[in-house]
């Protein structure tokens, strides 16, 4: 039985049910135990700055090519922007057919506009495209690292690696030694992951504790229509994309499984950036690609954040008895295509996002949110495993387009399984 609790999967698993089963039955000790989930996920965050700053700089030093490297920029958004206006209109689609908030009732004059006003005041922070853009560019250089921005250190990764592809034997060097370090760190994420069962515990007995499973019973329409179309999206479009890409998406997420039951327990697709990373180089992916992509494709490619928008601000519509014209939903999705960026796994990052795209529908009362504040956690962890399986089938299908792709070790590697690549991967930790 022990020797069946070896693997990491199964461990996060076994703490992911403690967790759950503390939680329903102390709520309170399962409310003070999210410091544990907290420390797991500020472990990782430790690394992701140098991980991605690492990996970037020394792929692009290599590529030493910057036509190439506008060319898998430039894939790479058109795919994110295709997907994420697919996911978009499912959420919509879903929304119009199923109408999960038909038969609410509410008045929204009997809702407490306090409960949503902190969400609403984040999303009026919010600046404009060209502020955005402007955000992307660091105060310092090392202000990147301090504030973990993934865009800001990649955008300084770029950088770095183009200085290094000028500089010629020095900068080759330099990209050595910017490749030894990411090892270091790779190393350091291979120690601190062994504490996922613990951290997943930790955040599943808050969730449960805090929230209760019995906070989804009055919304259980709305959350099984999001978990439907989070799993209708994933089969049929990331499905078919796989497919027509040369793999299998169900080995796929077999061979990510321990990423995925990481995300079920932290709610937060950040928590496995590079696990994912590596697990894709291991895939055959080109350094170079898995670096410009996978960073990238956490604030531009979020096809679970997208789904939830438009689902949920048509739920919200619906649940508060207001009919939206054509014009209105065409609206919604194209403020939701900017409004869903920048979340970058983060958790409820994707509920700001939405009192962002409701303020474009002044019709849809902004404290219509508190129907969702109970089990946004719950929804959030459904947004972050879609967005971790879509960034990864993204990096693998642009390296395909890329010819960047070694397509006989996808398929070996596909087929040997995760149980030999984690052991692997514990070999090199001793």
């Amino acid at each position: 039985m022990l020797r069946g609790l070896k693997p990491l999967y199964m461990q996060v698993l076994v703490g992911i049910a403690l967790g759950t089963l503390v939680g329903a039955l102390w709520p309170q000790f399962g409310e003070a135990l999210k410091p544990l989930g907290d420390a797991f996920i500020r472990l990782i965050k430790l690394i992701i700055a140098p991980v991605i700053f690492c990996t970037v700089a020394v792929g692009i030093a290599q590529m030493g090519d910057i036509k190439k490297f506008g060319r898998v920029g430039g894939k790479a958004l058109l795919y994110f922007e295709v997907v994420s206006l697919l996911a978009l209109l499912i959420g919509i689609a879903v929304a119009l057919i199923v109408q999960p908030g038909r038969g609410f009732g509410i008045d929204p004059a009997a809702l407490d506009p306090s409960i949503a006003a902190g969400y609403a005041k984040g999303a009026a922070e919010r600046t404009g495209f060209v502020d955005h853009l402007m955000h992307i560019i660091p105060e310092t250089f090392f202000g990147a690292f301090a504030s973990g921005d993934v865009l800001q250190v990649l955008f300084v990764a770029i950088l770095t690696g183009f200085a290094c592809s000028r500089l010629g034997e020095f900068g080759a060097q330099t990209a050595r030694v910017l490749d030894h370090a990411s090892h270091v760190f790779f190393s350091i994420i291979h120690i601190v992951v062994h504490a996922a069962p613990v951290g997943a515990f930790g955040a599943m007995a808050f969730t449960i504790g805090k929230y209760g499973l019995t906070s989804l019973l009055p919304l259980g329409t709305v959350v099984l229509a999001f978990y439907g179309t989070c799993v209708l999206f994933v089969g049929c479009v990331l499905g078919l994309i796989a497919r027509s890409a040369g793999f299998s998406l169900l080995r796929f997420l077999a061979y990510i499984r321990e990423e995925l039951l990481i995300v079920l327990g932290a709610a937060s697709s950040e928590a496995v950036l590079p696990q994912l990373m590596e697990k894709l180089e291991r895939l055959g992916t080109n350094k170079s690609i898995v670096g410009l992509v996978v960073p990238t494709g956490y604030s531009f490619n979020p096809d679970g954040t997208s789904i939830y928008m438009t689902l949920a601000a048509l739920f919200l519509a619906q649940a508060t008895g207001i009919e939206l014209s054509y014009m209105q939903i065409a609206t919604l999705l194209g403020v939701a295509m900017l409004t869903s960026k920048g979340a970058s796994g983060v958790t409820g990052a994707g509920f700001i996002g939405l009192a962002a795209t409701l303020a474009v529908v002044p019709d849809i009362p902004i404290q219509s949110l508190a129907l969702l504040v109970g089990i946004d956690r719950f929804m959030s962890t459904g947004r972050a495993l879609v967005n971790l399986i879509g960034n990864g089938v993204a990096t693998l299908v642009v390296a395909r387009w890329e010819n960047e792709l070694d397509t006989a070790q996808l398929r070996a590697e596909l087929a040997r399984g995760p149980a030999q690549a984690e052991e692997d991967r514990d070999h090199e930790v001793i």
